[in-house]
């Protein structure tokens, strides 16, 4: 389980959640989304219905909810299902606040969903991927409980390392307190642009604060990867032979060699 996390907008997290998800179920893993920013943008990505009202991911955290009851299948991947977001996440933050255990919803409903898959003689999951939202609220604490990594993006920008010190403390409280096994597992360079020194400086400064967590792989800057949602695509499937798909699946690929997994 992976908590795609910076609590920065605009680096290219979602991006980075719904593309390494396809990539992943393109080399025949068992891959979940789980959608939890209120703006649903995972879930718009991969093809899934998140209207007012349906059966969503607030319904599992407020609602006790079966995970695998709100669980829908990417149309444009198989081996590939999303959790989605709806509007109703939007408030979850401040119901959450006085509810028992609120740190470990997530992190319970996946436990039911794998012990539900075994019963069922269905093949586990391989990875669930967390999109979480562009905060270090209960949302995102959820996701920090229940995973064991965390994957951050960071956009070859200025300020690329705003604020990353506060996301590495609050994983660090959570890793304290609330989940020993939590670790950062890698860091993504998105919106790479070669052509410019400041991408480049990036790069080495980011190098230089976090040698052995950054990924070989970076991600272009790449009309492909922001056109794709709006077809309720990932990149992989929108055009799987431009610059970004090809990115993410070398991203992918290195993902499951830190990980563990088989490269399918």
């Amino acid at each position: 389980m992976i908590a795609v996390a910076n609590q920065k907008g605009g680096v290219g997290k979602t991006s980075t959640a719904v593309n390494l998800a396809s990539a992943l179920a393109a080399g025949e893993q068992r891959v979940l989304v789980v959608d939890i920013d209120p703006q649903g943008n995972a879930s718009t990505a991969l093809g899934v219905d998140h209207h007012g009202g349906a059966a969503s991911i607030y319904d599992v955290l407020l609602r006790g909810t079966p995970l695998a009851q709100v669980l829908v299948a990417s149309p444009n991947q198989d081996g590939l299902w999303c959790a989605p977001a709806t509007i109703d996440l939007s408030g979850a933050e401040v119901e959450l606040v006085n509810e028992p255990k609120r740190e470990y919803r997530l992190h319970e409903a996946i436990g039911d969903l794998r012990r539900h898959l075994r019963r069922l003689g269905e093949p586990p999951l391989d990875y669930v991927i967390v999109d979480c939202p562009p905060s270090l609220g209960l949302l995102t604490l959820n996701a920090l409980v229940g995973a064991k990594e965390v994957l951050i993006p960071i956009q070859c920008e200025y300020y690329a390392l705003e604020g990353l010190s506060q996301l590495l403390r609050t994983i660090g409280l959570v890793r304290d307190s609330l989940n020993s096994e939590l670790a950062v597992s890698a860091i993504l360079l998105t919106m790479y642009d070669a052509r410019t020194n400041l991408a480049h400086d990036v790069v080495r400064e980011v190098k230089q604060h976090f040698p052995t967590e950054v990924m070989r792989t970076t991600i272009p800057r790449s009309v492909r990867i922001a056109e794709a949602p709006g077809f309720g695509q990932t990149v992989i499937a929108y055009d799987p032979n431009s610059t970004g798909a090809l990115a993410y699946r070398e991203a992918a690929l290195e993902l499951a060699e830190r990980t563990g997994g088989d490269r399918g």
